[in-house]
């Protein structure tokens, strides 16, 4: 049995890796647990890590900061190329407001933080891992350590009032909803609505009858109708052809059009009529409407397509097709010429068969090429990042440098790099089942690790009245924010109940309480404000942590 305890519990890289590898799988496996509908998935690896420090499991000092260290930056980055994407493109289409509410609802728990500090003479250390803890934001509570370390000071209070702040840091976002959902939500709230699919694209067939347009090209026609609309097919005299920017349009033409919903009546005056056959159902076969004409998707696995319009590649002219809708990441897209096409777009392409050959041939549709992310582009930005987080930055009032640090630095450089990448024309396309796993790899040794660090005082900590101070100031932060900024966005900003619980969910960076949500109320609107708000959210308390040691220490 000696050898059995060598494994366990003395030092070393084996013992690390045995340790780290039991912690994290017990917890994965406690936390599909389900209770009252709630479980806490990942997070309970925090909880694993704590009982097994309890019990006196160490880890060698070296070891375990590695861990740490690692883990944190493999799951910031991996979370930055995620949502990078939808960063800047989230201020637009009703998120400047959501994202100022969430930024209310930061602002409000880091402000409760500070006078709780002070009114309970709470060392503020201790308190900004209560912060953390409540608002269940790891990136945070790793920046807030790094910069602790940075300025000679231990950091495990902060990790101790993390883990102590965080249980009720998930159940307590969820009883706020419960609450707000019986005083504020409407009955329409509550009921399926109609999914809002205003910008999603809509097919319709139009016959030419405006006599303004008669004659015109596609090329003239389009800068002055102001509506963004791709032909892509044309019926002349019982023959259908791939419309080019010259094609003219001429009277009783019959013309396949993909747009936005929002557009169709402007684009009914436009060409006067619109047939009354619906085009948007899932069960039509594209193949079977014209004899010579095909409809294929294509994937673009070329390197040097990365970043480039559709515009750009003429290959409605030089090939006789048409790209009607790009798919995205789940999200249907509207093929514009000025659309830049990312690694892994999936392409509608209607056209003879031999030219989708070509077609094919140019942009890829190799989709086994994608089953291999690009490793190199993820080190290297990890690299970058953490160049970044190590440059000092001076903000007046602060005595002392801020850094972004290992969280910090690597989730812009994820953001800009998951955002502006294939516009640089990088290669940094990974399946979305890659992203996950690094995520899920990066996060599990992170919350391994510092519940270790933090287990061997956790359950002496909570029994002292000081303990107790923690977890109901740890409450407080939680709740008290929610509750004050829901009515504004539901009263004063005339948001829906799921949009108000989405951002809520989002700005406290809780996707346990975003689960509830999807579950006891209809549609998709929680899911698409908690998106919406989320980076600018997770980088602000990123960077929050530390500049709250930096002015009040």
């Amino acid at each position: 049995m000696e050898w059995i305890n060598s494994l366990l519990f003395e030092h070393s890289a084996i013992q690390a890796i045995i340790v780290l590898s039991l912690v994290t799988a017990t917890g994965l496996w406690l936390g599909k647990i389900h209770v009252w509908g709630v479980s806490l998935g990942v997070t309970f690896v925090f909880f694993m890590g704590i009982l097994a420090g309890h019990l006196g499991i160490t880890l060698d000092k070296q070891m375990l900061d590695y861990a740490e260290s690692f883990g944190l930056v493999i799951f910031v980055y991996a979370l930055g190329l995620q949502v990078g994407p939808g960063f800047f493109s989230s201020f637009r289409h009703g998120g400047i407001p959501l994202n100022m509410l969430s930024i209310g609802v930061i602002l409000l728990g880091t402000a409760l933080t500070v006078l709780l500090s002070r009114w309970f003479n709470i060392p503020l250390p201790d308190m900004v891992g209560v912060l953390c803890g409540a608002t269940t934001n790891t990136p945070a509570l790793g920046a807030a350590q790094q910069t602790l370390q940075q300025m000679g000071l231990p950091d495990s209070g902060a990790a101790l009032g993390a883990a102590v702040a965080y249980p009720l840091g998930v159940v307590g976002v969820i009883l706020a909803i419960l609450f707000l959902r019986k005083v504020l939500a409407r009955p329409a709230d509550l009921k399926e609505q109609k999914e809002d699919g205003q910008n999603s694209p809509y097919v319709a067939a139009f016959q030419i009858h405006n006599p303004a347009i008669f004659h015109k090209t596609i090329k003239d026609l389009a800068p002055h109708s102001h509506t963004k609309f791709v032909i892509s097919r044309l019926w002349r005299d019982g023959k259908v052809t791939i419309p080019i920017g010259t094609t003219e349009l001429r009277e009783n033409d019959r013309i396949l059009v993909v747009t936005t919903e929002k557009e169709m009546p402007t684009l009914t005056l436009l060409f006067g009529e619109q047939e009354n056959r619906d085009w948007n159902k899932e069960d039509i076969d594209w193949n079977s409407i014209d004899r010579n004409l095909e409809s294929h998707h294509i994937v673009v696995t070329k390197p040097e397509i990365n970043g480039k319009r559709i515009g750009s590649l003429h290959l409605r002219n030089d090939y006789d097709i048409n790209i009607s809708r790009v798919l995205r990441s789940g999200v249907q897209i509207l093929a514009t010429p000025d659309l830049v096409l990312q690694i892994g777009d999936r392409l509608t392409v209607i056209g003879e068969k031999a030219a989708i050959k070509r077609v094919e041939s140019i942009l890829g549709n190799s989709v086994n090429s994608l089953r291999e992310p690009n490793l190199a582009a993820i080190f290297i930005g990890i690299v970058l990042g953490l160049v970044l987080g190590s440059i000092p930055l001076s903000i007046p009032g602060i005595s002392s440098p801020v850094k972004m640090g290992l969280a910090g630095g690597p989730i812009i450089v994820g953001i800009l790099v998951g955002c502006f990448g294939p516009r640089l024309h990088m290669r940094i396309y990974t399946t979305r089942s890659a992203n996950l796993m690094l995520r899920g790899i990066g996060l599990s040794l992170y919350l391994a690790g510092i519940g270790i660090d933090a287990g061997a005082h956790f359950f002496e900590t909570v029994v002292r009245p000081e303990g107790l101070v923690w977890v109901a100031s740890g409450f407080l932060i939680t709740v008290v924010p929610l509750l004050l900024l829901a009515p504004v966005a539901m009263r004063w900003c005339k948001m829906n109940f799921g949009t108000t619980c989405g951002m809520l969910c989002g700005s406290m960076a809780n996707p346990m309480a975003l689960n509830y949500v999807n579950d006891s109320l209809p549609g998709n609107d929680a899911s698409v404000s908690y998106a919406t708000v989320y980076p600018l959210g997770m980088f602000l308390r990123v960077v929050i942590s530390q500049v709250v040691l930096m002015l009040f220490l």
